[in-house]
């Protein structure tokens, strides 16, 4: 049983669809969306190796010509180089605007088959087939596609909704235990944000969606999945209240450039440390209670993220490095560094304009050097 979550986004309205079995139903779903019956399905070696198929055996039960355009896993596949791979080979496919490309995988696919299609021939449709956890409660929703330049993470990308999103619970029963945490840091960020009470529950099921338990595990994907419909429905383009969703990515993201991207830390162990820190920055400048930053902190490591800088690494971060990392985060404008703070647990909110100073100041007494 499936569950459909709207996207209201007036004429580019979709649904999400939630549920077990839904790669093998597909072709079915895809079909209203393809004129031609035929697509390019944008993936990784990984992710078709273990599930392509699936959804090669549902397309061509229903009449869908599909042709598989597989790139290497891992984040340095989400670059100039790896667009021009996926947009030169949407080319020779001869594909065009009345097609649909599929994106299977996980967040670096969908961002890369995503913006692929926001340019290809200056826009084409794409459907979501997420394959991760973190890619399904997050990434796959809301339209954000991009790709990692040397001088940051997602700062050369485009707005691009998709058409239809297809999360697969089944999936991540393939999901290796570090990926899976990864995914619920994503999971537990919409508690953290703005849902005290889903937080809470959380706090009590969080071993159940990480054992993938059915239940726990649909009621968590569907639940963030509805609160990131609500939030991109209200402001679509980040112009306000969707930069709460950024919660823990401007320390996040730093701490990623500084560990060059790649399996040393992932996207969601980033994000993990760095809503511990904002929450715990956030109770530094008094704006939020050092027990709730502490019950954050502590929420986040009962799921094996990390939540100090030495979790990371055993070599100390340079705090001013770090800092100058955060300047060149999409959200600062004019030299002026912007961050989700919190209140309290379930109430974050927009900072503009935060001082460097205490920022380096607070990275240090953090174990920076």
């Amino acid at each position: 049983m499936s569950r459909a979550i709207l996207v209201g986004l007036g004429p580019r309205s979709y649904q999400v669809r939630v549920g077990a079995g839904l790669i093998d139903a597909a072709g079915e779903a895809v079909t209203p969306l393809i004129k031609r019956r035929r697509t390019a399905i944008v993936t990784d070696e990984t992710v078709w190796g273990l599930h392509g198929a699936r959804l090669m055996g549902s397309l061509t039960r229903a009449g869908i010509a599909a042709t598989p355009i597989v790139v290497a896993p891992g984040e340095q596949t989400k670059s100039f180089e790896g667009l021009a791979e996926v947009t030169d080979r949407l080319l020779a496919l001869e594909l065009d605007r009345g097609d649909v490309i599929v994106a299977f995988g996980g967040g670096v696919v969908g961002d890369l088959a995503g913006f692929a299609a926001a340019i290809y021939k200056r826009g084409i449709d794409f459907v979501q087939i997420p394959t991760t956890l973190l890619a399904q409660v997050d990434s796959s929703v809301g339209g954000k596609t991009a790709i990692d330049t040397p001088r940051g993470k997602n700062l050369v990308g485009a707005f691009h909704q998709p058409r239809l999103v297809l999360a697969d619970l089944d999936v991540l029963s393939s999901l290796p235990e570090r990926e899976m945490r990864a995914g619920y840091a994503e999971v537990i960020k919409y508690g953290l944000l703005g849902d005290f009470a889903f937080f809470e529950w959380l706090e009590a099921n969080g071993a159940a969606v990480l054992a993938r338990e059915a239940v726990a595990l649909s009621q968590a994907v569907a639940r963030s999945v509805e609160m990131k419909a609500e939030i991109v429905e209200e402001d679509e383009i980040e112009q306000g209240r969707r930069a709460l969703l950024n919660l823990g990515h401007t320390f996040g993201h730093a701490l990623e450039s500084e560990t060059g991207y790649g399996e040393a830390l992932l996207h969601g162990e980033a994000v993990g440390a760095g809503m511990a820190l904002a929450f715990r920055f956030s109770a530094a400048q008094g704006l939020c209670d050092a027990q709730e930053a502490a019950r954050a902190t502590a929420a986040i490591a009962a799921a094996g993220l990390p939540t100090r800088l030495s979790d990371i690494r055993a070599e100390p971060f340079a705090a001013e490095r770090l800092v100058r990392h955060m300047a060149q985060d999409k959200k600062a404008q004019d030299g002026r560094l912007t961050f989700i703070l919190a209140r309290r647990l379930g109430e974050a909110f927009v900072a503009k304009d935060v001082d460097a100073a205490a920022v380096t100041q607070f990275l240090k007494s953090e174990g920076a050097a």
